[in-house]
């Protein structure tokens, strides 16, 4: 794509009324440092050595330093949604990233609430009384957002039996609904707790292919690092082309160390490596990445067992956390890959990402409701300040289109 197309409508417009003597000689918009998303190629399912051969043989661990900081230089984290001002950048609060991130999820679900409660004059909104025929239609939009049958069965029958009968609006819907989806969230959202008592405290990422798991370690990283922790993280995805570089790439913009090895490497032998340097360097936290797995591939989920096997050699209660990120583009799938990674690693905890990519971010409710596991952050953006702690009540009211 050329620059010219890269640019907005407005600013091509600009540009070519501007006369040539007062056109900036340096107009040169900066080169994007997003890394490659490199296509995964098929994975291998041969068996693996023996855990101790494979420390024994594996080729010398390389760690990439983290870059030497100077005072102006800070990692790249703009994203679609920051907005332009008198030619500074200005950026969007987490709050309004969220919001914009659930757009597509709101309308689904707004719209189709407001149809209910509007008049045949477009515009034109009214009072409806909420009879049965009214609650039905309106699980019907509940289930159609993902938010799963259980959960719309819940919400329509307490929304029934405080307002059946009685003249409501769209938004005292989407009000009500807000407040029982918090309800069904606050248990969950709880925040990914570092126990100091480990050094280092272990973090195992898994997911199937492309969930994003490369990209949210790093920004973890960039949060922990921010939070004055010394952090590690283990290039344990030894099976994708040009995986190992793209955490290095990541790596460097969140300012923390990455091990590695070749690609094929052993990915136990390398996380076993990789724990006992950030043991050695008395690190914080270390992030180990995976390959990416299909959820329903036996032979590869028992890979990720083995992972687990290794590492307690060194420490009997390592992984300290197990975090399985979860693409919300998948919808309803995503039961699917809890239930089999529940089965084959000590899942204990989920982040889940794309909800800017997708109109399914009401699948997360779903899952909070059938497997109660923690949901530690949520992903609305490539940046790396797009994974933040995950918020019930602002997610719930993002979702119906509401002010946060």
């Amino acid at each position: 794509m050329s620059e010219t197309e890269k640019k907005g409508w407005f600013a091509r417009f600009r540009s070519r009324g501007t006369p040539a003597s007062e056109t900036p000689q340096s107009a040169e918009p900066p080169k994007s440092t997003e890394p490659p998303q490199p296509a995964e190629p098929p994975q291998s399912a041969e068996p693996l050595q023996s855990a101790a051969s494979e420390i024994e043989n594996q080729a010398e661990t390389s760690i990439s330093p983290p870059p030497s900081e100077s005072p102006g230089e800070v990692p790249d984290s703009r994203t679609g949604a920051d907005v332009e001002t008198d030619g500074a950048i200005e950026k969007k609060g987490w709050l309004g990233r969220l919001r914009d991130g659930l757009s597509k999820s709101a309308k689904k679900v707004t719209e189709s609430i407001t149809e209910l409660f509007t008049e045949s004059i477009p515009g034109i909104f009214t009072k409806k009384k909420l009879d049965q025929a009214t609650l039905n239609e309106l699980e019907d939009v509940l289930i159609q957002a993902d938010l799963g049958v259980s959960v719309a069965a819940r919400l329509i029958a307490k929304l029934g039996k405080e307002r059946f009968g009685k003249e409501v609006t769209d938004e005292e819907v989407r009000e009500a609904f807000a407040e029982d989806i918090a309800e069904i969230l606050q248990p969950v959202a709880q925040p990914l707790t570092i126990d100091v008592a480990h050094k280092p405290h272990v973090v195992l990422v898994i997911g199937v292919n492309g969930s994003g798991k490369t990209t949210t370690i790093a920004k973890l990283a960039h949060l922990y690092k921010g939070e004055g922790r010394k952090v590690m993280l283990a290039a344990g995805d030894t099976f994708r082309a040009a995986a190992v570089e793209q955490l290095k790439v990541w790596g460097e913009r969140a300012g923390v160390p990455v091990v590695a090895k070749q690609t094929g490497a052993d990915a136990a032998g390398l996380a076993y490596e990789a724990l006992e340097k950030a043991r050695a360097e008395r690190c914080d936290v270390l992030l180990i990445d995976t390959a990416g797995r299909l959820h329903n591939k036996t032979n590869l989920m028992e890979e990720l067992a083995k992972i687990v096997r290794v590492i307690r050699k060194l420490d009997a209660s390592a992984p300290h956390s197990c975090l399985l990120v979860l693409d919300a583009t998948v919808g309803q799938n995503a039961h699917a890959q809890v239930e089999t990674f529940k089965a084959m690693s000590p899942v204990d905890a989920l982040v889940v990402t794309k909800l800017d990519g997708s109109a399914k971010g009401g699948v997360l409710v779903a899952l909070a409701e059938k497997f109660k596991l923690p949901v530690v952050a949520v992903g609305v953006g490539e940046g790396i300040d797009d994974l933040q702690p995950f918020e019930a009540r602002a997610f719930a009211r993002s979702l119906m289109g509401l002010p946060a």
